[in-house]
């Protein structure tokens, strides 16, 4: 036994560059199996989180849908209840009922058994619409329909409460129509039950919805009636239909109890399809009636694809690696120990900074972001002194706003770089929800403040320019003043200097405005530019910057940086650089359409006023000739943003009015709500994590979160007293119109 352990000994102590690369090979092997784990892990807590918001955005479409026809019903009852006492216009009312909604095929109404003698026992016109118009018949006396002895009839004559049935298959000349039917018990003047409203509604709708904007490619949706039946299925040609029948057995077969999924969250069922395919089902049942289950499907192939290609990229990664540490190391062996130790932390170091260079370029935003914008054009340059700098940069566009910075740290490499990397992601993450810029750099300020043993400090210049009106709001902390060029002038920026961020956190910084004029350019630089030296240590000068951008005054930002930096390397010559040298400098080309107005409405802050809402938007949709999926997304967008303005811009017991104007042109529709309430931005509203139960949700944030979606672009200003919120939808027009939009 001795002897063995010796010769393993020996062998160690002699092959010592085999051993340390055989226990690299193991532990990186380790570090990619745990990698490989945890990643799995995370992409299926994130396939779930999806999945729940997907199943509660269909839910809400589908939802938002039935109630749309439940308020086509109910617009129609009073005209039922006025003609009561007329049976023969009863056929008349259903068919005004079918008239104006393309979505219901069919109305009728049965009334109580002997309510009209003269009729008979039963009595029920019914209306319905084919490819030859609209039709009446009286189906007890034309098909013997006794609808008494109906189940659903009894259950709701009974009841008194208004009944979604489930969704059904009807066949009519040898087609099959998918249809749900919403039925209303109605009351006389007396009293008494005098019929029971009902519509037929075509389901046509709602393969698109369902199939629309999947999580993955293969993805795809059912819809199941509460006992289970399929009530809609993907398009054959998407998925096959055995699997979908084998999917609908699993959802049934649960054995998970089925409160669980009532309650806001999905059950998840893991399966293999006839091909092979491994995939998860997420079901769950629709909160309100009807308790509709909505199931979404996603295949692993697609989920954890790129993370099995990743493994094997890293095995093969690893075994070059492996394969290039084991040369190094035999190098290493036959050089000296001293000057190899030495290379190989010279070459540390330039890897290390090599790598900070290369993140601290990936940091600043680039001109390919904003590639699809005609209406702002932005070019920047950044040249540090060392490898790494203290200089930032930094821009991006939400809800229609330029969001800008630029900046210097004081001193300069890794420390400076390291405050840099901390202010542009502090830059970014009080951007994506503060439009004010005093408040965004008083919040980099706090945090600069923070722990700051070293009093490193930094200038800041932030703005944010509204795009529609070239409004500009900017706080300065200490920068260099920016310029703007219009038209024949070059004029400085009026800007007052605050303190720099990271000195004082109890420093108070002022908001300023400018109006940014159509075709002007706004330059904004660092000191590295002004204080540039040559030979002679002569500065170049803020006189000369504003020679440059006399002369470049008509260029683009581009080329008016391309020309900056010529002349500063010309006055500089040969002298090395001492100061990280940055510039910034976007044009505002506003886009002016020629909208046509389409109308306006002023509503009260009484959610009762919705009515009158919906007629309007009904109107324009029907003016501008909106095809019905977008008119019913628009009308959900702007009912969402109106009850929020009720709800928070008017609170409980203020009176106020909301103005909805909505104007047009070939391409969009936009919609202005104006308020005179208290100042509500809804676009800094914090986004609903629809991740969350409606239980764990916090209260608020879901109205915005829908007009996000369902809206092409959201903007918001504060003017004059006055709550701005305009939106913007891209409109499909509905082509079988020969009239422009508007006429």
């Amino acid at each position: 036994m001795s002897s063995y352990l010796k010769k393993i000994s020996s062998f160690l102590s002699n092959h010592k560059g085999l051993v340390l690369i055989v226990t690299a090979a193991l532990l990186l092997q380790l570090v990619s199996a745990v990698q490989f784990f945890y990643t799995h892990k995370m992409l299926e807590t994130e396939l779930g989180k999806r999945a729940e918001s997907e199943l509660r955005m269909k839910a809400i479409i589908i939802k938002g849908m039935l109630n749309t026809m439940e308020n086509t019903l109910n617009e129609h009852l009073w005209d039922v209840k006025h003609h009561l006492n007329q049976p023969d216009s009863m056929f008349e009312v259903t068919k005004r009922i079918i008239m104006n909604n393309p979505e219901v095929v069919g109305s009728f109404l049965a009334f109580t058994p002997d309510y009209y003698p003269e009729k008979g026992r039963l009595f029920e016109p019914y209306a319905y619409k084919d490819d030859d118009g609209i039709h009446v018949k009286e189906l007890v006396r034309d098909e013997g329909h006794d609808y008494d002895k109906n189940p659903s009839f009894k259950r709701i004559q009974q009841g008194g409460k208004p009944s979604w049935s489930d969704p059904y298959v009807f066949e009519e000349d040898g087609k099959e129509k998918p249809l749900v039917t919403y039925s209303y018990p109605l009351y006389d003047d007396k009293g008494s039950q005098a019929t029971i409203c009902g519509i037929d509604i075509s389901l046509d709708w709602l393969g698109d919805t369902l199939n629309a904007n999947h999580i993955y490619p293969s993805s795809f949706n059912l819809l199941l009636t509460e006992s289970g039946e399929l009530a809609s299925r993907p398009s054959s040609g998407q998925v096959d239909s055995d699997d979908v029948d084998y999917i609908v057995g699993l959802i049934n077969d649960s054995t998970v109890s089925r409160s669980k999924s009532e309650s806001g969250h999905s059950t998840v069922i893991r399966f293999e399809d006839k091909h092979g395919n491994n995939a998860s089902v997420y079901f769950a049942n629709m909160k309100n009636k009807p308790h509709w289950q909505v199931a979404v499907v996603c295949y692993d192939k697609e989920v954890y694809g790129r993370l099995r290609f990743m493994g094997i990229n890293m095995i093969v990664l690893m075994l070059l690696v492996l394969g290039i540490l084991g040369i190094i190391f035999r190098r290493f062996l036959l050089n000296e120990r001293r000057l190899s130790k030495a290379r190989e932390e010279k070459g540390r170091i330039d890897n290390e900074l090599r790598i900070a260079t290369a993140i601290q370029n990936a940091m600043l935003a680039h001109e390919e972001g904003l590639a699809n914008r005609s209406d702002i054009t932005v070019s920047a340059s950044l040249k540090p002194a060392r490898e790494v700098g203290g200089d930032l940069y930094d821009y991006f566009i939400r809800d229609e706003k330029l969001f800008f910075c630029i900046g210097d740290v004081a001193g300069k490499g890794i420390p400076s770089a390291l405050i840099m990397a901390m202010t542009q992601a502090l830059f970014r993450a009080v951007a994506a929800k503060e439009n004010n810029p005093a408040h965004i750099v008083q919040a980099i300020n706090t945090s600069g403040c923070r722990n700051n043993k070293t009093n490193i400090f930094a200038t800041l210049f932030i703005g944010v320019l509204d795009l529609p009106t070239g409004r500009l709001r900017y706080c300065n902390a200490g920068h260099d003043i920016p310029v703007v060029i219009d038209g024949e002038s070059v004029t400085p920026l009026p800007v007052k200097s605050n303190l720099p961020v990271g000195l004082f956190d109890d420093f108070h910084f002022e908001l300023q405005e400018a109006t940014i004029a159509k075709d002007a350019t706004l330059f904004l630089y660092t000191d590295g530019l002004s204080e540039a030296r040559n030979n002679s240590h002569k500065q170049f000068s803020e006189k000369r910057i504003m020679k440059v951008l006399n002369l470049s005054r008509h260029d683009s930002p581009k080329d008016i940086i391309q020309k900056m930096a010529q002349e500063v390397r010309q006055f500089v010559g040969e002298e090395e650089q001492s100061d990280d040298l940055t510039m910034l400098a976007f044009r505002y080309s506003p886009i002016t359409a020629d909208y046509i107005q389409n109308g306006e409405v002023t509503l009260k802050n009484d959610i009762s006023q919705l009515d009158n809402l919906h007629n309007f938007l009904k109107s324009v949709a029907e003016k501008i000739h909106m095809d019905t999926s977008t008119t019913r997304n628009i009308r959900l967008a702007v009912e969402e943003a109106v009850v929020n303005i009720m709800d928070y811009a008017y609170p409980a017991g203020t009176e106020g009015i909301i103005n909805v104007k909505a104007m047009s042109d070939t391409k969009c529709l936009k919609l202005i709500i104006t308020d005179y309430g208290a100042a509500f931005n809804p676009t800094e509203a914090a986004r609903a994590d629809t991740s969350l139960s409606a239980e764990d949700r916090p209260i608020g944030g879901l109205g915005i979160f829908l007009v996000r979606e369902l809206m092409d672009s959201i903007n918001y200003e504060r003017s004059e007293g006055k709550n701005i919120l305009t939106l913007k939808k891209k409109i499909p027009f509905n082509t079988s119109k020969e009239n422009h939009p508007g006429n």
